[in-house]
């Protein structure tokens, strides 16, 4: 026995993830109403959507500037899409907005992991298997990958919780707004200034 898929469920899911309609139905359809099981089949869709479309040119974009009350921390900030039709959309806006709080609260020094130099890898991996000495190689080798991911949240800013919605990462939240936009987006670069440092 199926299911059945109403407009307001559909429309509560749109909501939530911010898939298109039809999406939202399949997902809910495929998931036989369970809301759970069909936000993860869209956010899978959107992850595939995303990888596929992360070849094409960015050459349209924003840079976005925030300074923080008191003018003692400030970011600047290049956020990269493939048309200027997208670059004054308000949900790109609104995430350029968004990233460059991120930045300003959470300090991070890359934006992607390859950006991080081998010898603070080098560096942190030795740390951390002094730390587990003593333990089977194949329980350090997993231990150091774990805390190596933990490294990875602090310093990167795609791997960082997102300030707004800590649950997701700012990879995640990308994706969404790739799958939304249906262009690809890049975060490119940016600087973080503070008084003092």
């Amino acid at each position: 026995m199926s299911t059945i898929i109403s407009a307001q469920m559909v429309n509560d899911l749109r909501i939530a993830t911010g898939a298109g309609l039809l999406d939202c139905k399949k997902a809910l359809t495929e998931a036989n109403g369970n809301v759970e099981e069909a936000t993860t089949i869209l956010r899978k869709k959107g992850a595939a959507s995303a990888a596929k479309k992360a070849d094409r040119a960015t050459k349209e974009g924003l840079v976005e500037s925030y300074i923080h009350v008191g003018g003692k921390v400030g970011v600047l900030l290049e956020v990269n899409c493939e048309t200027d039709f997208v670059a004054r959309n308000d949900d790109f806006k609104a995430f350029c907005r968004d990233i460059c709080l991120q930045i300003a609260a959470a300090n991070p020094l890359y934006v992607t992991r390859d950006q991080v130099p081998e010898t603070e890898l080098a560096k942190e991996r030795e740390i951390a298997a002094a730390q587990v000495q003593g333990k089977p190689p194949a329980a350090v080798q997993k231990i150091v990958e774990g805390k190596l991911d933990k490294f990875y949240s602090t310093i990167v800013l795609l791997d960082q919780p997102f300030v707004k919605v800590p649950e997701k990462t700012v990879k995640e939240k990308l994706t969404e707004l790739i799958t939304k936009i249906g262009e690809n987006i890049q975060i490119r670069r940016f600087t973080r200034y503070q008084l003092g440092a």
